[in-house]
């Protein structure tokens, strides 16, 4: 299919403990015992993207998340829609050592109608996470959503 891409994401102990750090847990910091990723850390396969839009691209002026970073002057190119959901089943947990092959591909679409905005335009994206024996570890959804026009403000 022409919208998959497979991304590779090796596993390693400072990763998660850097995730952890990230959200706040530090009760993993001793890196003892059975540690497993948190339930959102298949969100850091983007990192592993080199196409990734919020990856720093050395000579690229990159927007990033400050106000006016690394020469990107104005406002930065919209797509015009939003983040509305994500959701992730697991199969088992995600433990140092995998090495999980990530593949995203266009779920479902369907619309609904607003008052305020027109259209609802709602997306899907499936991710798989597999690892390094092809067994399915994770299933990700996330449901993004586009307005037909501007919101209309009251």
């Amino acid at each position: 299919m022409a919208d998959e891409k497979t991304i590779t994401m090796p596993i390693e102990a400072t990763h998660i403990m850097m995730f952890n750090r990230s959200i706040g847990d530090y009760s993993n910091d001793a890196m003892a015992g059975d540690l497993v990723a948190p339930p959102t850390f298949p969100q850091a396969a983007a990192q592993f993207d080199p196409d990734y839009f919020l990856r720093i691209k050395p000579g690229v002026d990159w927007f990033g998340s400050g106000k006016n970073p690394s020469g990107v002057e104005g406002k930065p190119a919209s797509s015009g829609g939003l983040h509305a959901e994500q959701h992730f089943e697991f199969e088992r947990p995600i433990r140092p050592g995998d090495v999980l092959s990530v593949v995203t591909k266009p779920g479902k679409t369907w619309e609904k109608e607003s008052k305020r905005a027109g259209k609802l335009m709602f997306s899907e994206k499936i991710t798989e996470y597999r690892d390094q024996n092809g067994e399915l570890v994770c299933t990700a959804r996330g449901v993004g959503v586009k307005t037909e026009r501007p919101v209309d403000q009251d």
